[in-house]
């Protein structure tokens, strides 16, 4: 999640803090939050699923994108950051420059204390209203558990848990599985 908001701001103010900032921000209803710090284990977390699944797209035409990636959600105007995204050809995007895509397939949320109830909530429910996507992965940084939310014919949504590190996560809509102990490498969980 994100900090207290700032004043209102339009769309192009957000677009300038943006170019100029060291920090990235999101962006909805003219409110304008700062991202907040990430700790070690969600950092590697991110960087771990990224490696799992980079290396399963080479020659697809999906391609993976780590949390520098804006995402623009189109039916609400939403501008957030994703941990982790996967996107099939071809790519589109909200305005020029080319920076801020809108048509994900795949978007991975490494779980926080301060995000788990908005990514759960408030930001998943902004997520299923993007056409393209197809699976929704929130992943635990402080305990093996690994969600997969799954979008079925009509428009719900199948959701799988794997809480053992033998398990294996299929991604069947973009044709890749990731092993839940390589998503946990070298990740030392508190207490």
């Amino acid at each position: 999640m994100s900090t207290a908001p700032e004043q209102r701001r339009t769309l192009d103010e957000y677009i300038a803090i943006e170019e100029s900032s060291e920090t990235k921000h999101e962006f909805f209803a003219g409110n304008v939050h700062e991202m907040t710090d990430f700790s070690p284990a969600h950092c590697l977390i991110t960087a771990n699923a990224i490696g799992s699944l980079h290396p399963q797209l080479r020659g697809k035409t999906c391609r993976m994108f780590p949390s520098m990636q804006r995402l623009k959600v189109e039916a609400t105007c939403l501008y957030t950051y994703p941990d982790a995204s996967v996107v099939c050809s071809p790519i589109q995007y909200a305005e020029k420059p080319n920076y801020t895509m809108t048509n994900p397939t795949v978007l991975i949320e490494i779980l926080s204390p301060s995000t788990e109830g908005y990514d759960r909530g408030m930001k998943f429910e902004h997520y299923r209203k993007i056409d393209s996507l197809r699976a929704y992965l929130l992943i635990a940084q402080d305990s093996v558990h690994i969600e997969l939310y799954t979008r079925q014919e009509q428009n719900s949504w199948l959701l799988e848990e794997f809480t053992e590190k033998e398990a294996m996560v299929p991604l069947e809509v973009i044709g890749c599985t990731m092993a839940v102990k390589d998503i946990y490498e070298d990740v030392e969980f508190d207490g």
